[in-house]
């Protein structure tokens, strides 16, 4: 990320991947108890509606990008698919070994995995913390089958103006706070909201999606915008 570490155990906006792990590692012992207090529990919305999004059957293979301690994959399984959690930072996956889905550290930007390897790709609150997001969803496309489809849950930009301001001061004076009372590793979570603030609007990442080449991208907005579902598929 330019320089080797900031003062405190945060990543920067650079995004180095060693220091996103690191950072990533320090948060993981109470990493879902944070997300929930920090998301007022929208966190549990979030994912079931990934899951209706992705909409996975019995019999096919998913795999979960970001999954972190793996509780978004515990969602995905109720489908009846087979889902495979994959994370680039080792504290987050030994943090959720004890939830016993099928686990893999994985780099997103060059996955493990052969062509054509998975029915349907997720990534939640992920894609924004990749070094290369392009590379990334040129690797997602890669092991996915053709005719398959990705969803991409990730925070974006509230729609009605004055929900906008009220919830961009939130993230920068508000989520730190929350965070201290909550977080095995507060720091972290200033650069989270500075990397949500950097992120693409709704807009802006479908032609993002689709110019790494996805087809017929849409989204959807959740809790007014502060999430959007992305779905797109790989031509057959």
């Amino acid at each position: 990320m330019g320089v080797a570490k900031t003062q405190s155990n945060r990543a920067s906006l650079d995004k180095q991947p060693h220091e996103v792990a690191s950072m990533f590692d320090g948060v993981a012992r109470r990493y879902d108890l944070t997300n929930t207090v920090i998301s007022g529990g929208q966190d549990r919305y979030w994912r079931w509606a990934t899951r209706r999004a992705l909409a996975p059957r019995p019999g096919e293979r998913l795999l979960d990008l970001a999954a972190g301690t793996g509780v978004s994959t515990l969602e995905l399984r109720k489908s009846g698919a087979w889902c495979l959690a994959a994370d680039f930072s080792q504290g987050m996956l030994a943090a959720g070994r004890f939830r016993r889905v099928p686990m893999v550290a994985a780099d997103a930007m060059a996955l493990p995995f052969a062509d054509d390897s998975f029915d349907a790709v997720t990534i939640s609150f992920g894609l924004r913390n990749i070094v290369d997001s392009d590379l990334a969803l040129r690797e997602m496309l890669r092991v996915t089958k053709p005719g398959g489809r990705l969803v991409v849950c990730e925070f974006s930009t509230p729609v009605v103006p004055m929900f906008r301001t009220a919830y961009m001061e939130y993230l920068m004076k508000t989520l730190p706070k929350v965070a201290r009372a909550v977080s095995s590793n507060p720091d972290a979570y200033v650069y989270l909201a500075e990397s949500i603030r950097a992120w693409p609007n709704q807009r802006q990442l479908a032609m993002r999606i689709a110019a790494n080449g996805w087809s017929s991208v849409k989204w959807r907005n959740l809790t007014g915008g502060v999430v959007a579902l992305h779905r797109a598929y790989k031509l057959g």
